[in-house]
């Protein structure tokens, strides 16, 4: 039997898990440096327990946890039921988390019980970064390396046409709800000039991108992809900043305030880098930026996440299947 494992960063399963997720999260000097190496976990702890009361009534607003690793591990399993329909050979499909749980080294020692000795990791980060997805996949390889599993990753699909495919849908499915839609021609779609299309990528700090990392560009082929489907042009920005260091440009709240600004009357915003609801969605997005386009007297559409959609669960069994039988090649 083969393992799978779909990597995300997790989230607190209720409130009371709030300050020791942000504690992990800080405590990976992937996703941001905080003075010396010694000082790293005291200044985390730090800026957590600062942090917590009100990332907690945050997460209040959206239930009272993460639906995270709930989400994950609905397309888990949904890949797995896929991937044994299509024939595959006998696979187990599990979430893994990098800082709360189920985590990674947690979920592979259990596969290692039951006999497992390959196991696969999806990154459930589209776009490859050395802060989010290089983070998580540096630990399962560790994990992996440990307990004597051969192991295989795909750590990025950007412009994977399954994905792209997807992706294509919520927009339209956003533009029907606008009462927009192609005219049946193949023509590019051309927005009325009150309504804008805005994808919101998570941000990263700028230090990463000047070293090479390649998550902007990333972002820019699925972007490019995207718009040969559906022919409407959007802008680029970023969200959820935190620490004191620079970020990536524009930041999507300051941006939707200038659409708002110049008499943009209609947003509709793609969550790009992000496939499942979380906070970032549910409430960054929808209830705070919401609600601050409805004092604008702009209405703010946010496509639908991908979370378990046929479309994009298709576009994950197919990577899933191609880097099964790289792993079995390698035999």
């Amino acid at each position: 039997m083969t393992g799978i494992v779909f990597l995300n960063m997790g989230g607190p399963d209720c409130p009371d898990a709030v300050r020791p997720f942000l504690y992990n999260l800080f405590s990976d000097r992937s996703i941001i440096r905080l003075g010396p190496a010694m000082l790293q976990r005291p200044i985390a702890w730090f800026i957590a327990s600062r942090r917590a009361p009100k990332s907690t009534r945050a997460y209040l607003k959206i239930g009272g946890k993460s639906p995270l690793a709930d989400i994950t591990m609905a397309q888990a399993k949904a890949v797995e039921h896929a991937l044994k329909k299509q024939g595959a050979k006998p696979v187990l499909c599990e979430p893994a988390m990098r800082y709360w749980r189920p985590r990674t080294p947690d979920v592979l020692a259990g596969f290692r019980k039951q006999g497992i000795t390959r196991c696969l990791a999806v990154s459930m980060y589209p776009h490859y970064c050395d802060a989010t997805s290089g983070s998580s996949i540096r630990e399962f390889k560790a994990c992996a390396v440990d307990l004597h599993m051969k192991f295989q990753a795909i750590d990025s699909f950007a412009d994977y046409p399954g994905y792209i495919t997807a992706l294509a849908e919520v927009v339209t499915e956003a533009l029907q709800y606008l009462g927009l839609g192609r005219d049946g021609h193949r023509r590019p779609l051309r927005l009325p000039g009150d309504t804008r299309l805005v994808y919101s990528a998570h941000s990263v700090p700028r230090a990463l991108i000047d070293r090479g990392d390649p998550y902007v560009k990333q972002l820019n082929r699925t972007v490019k992809a995207l718009e040969a489907i559906t022919g409407i042009q959007g802008s680029l920005c970023y969200q959820s900043r935190s620490g004191p260091v620079e970020w990536l440009t524009p930041p999507t709240d300051e941006y939707l305030k200038d659409l708002a600004d110049q008499g943009v009357k209609n947003i509709i915003v793609l969550p790009i880098s992000f496939v499942s609801d979380h906070i970032e969605t549910l409430y960054e997005l929808d209830i705070l930026y919401g609600d601050m386009m409805r004092e604008r007297g702009v209405r703010l559409v946010r496509t639908p996440s991908l979370n378990t959609r046929p479309g994009f669960i298709k576009a994950l069994t197919d990577l899933a299947f191609e880097g099964i039988r790289e792993l079995e090649a390698s035999d």
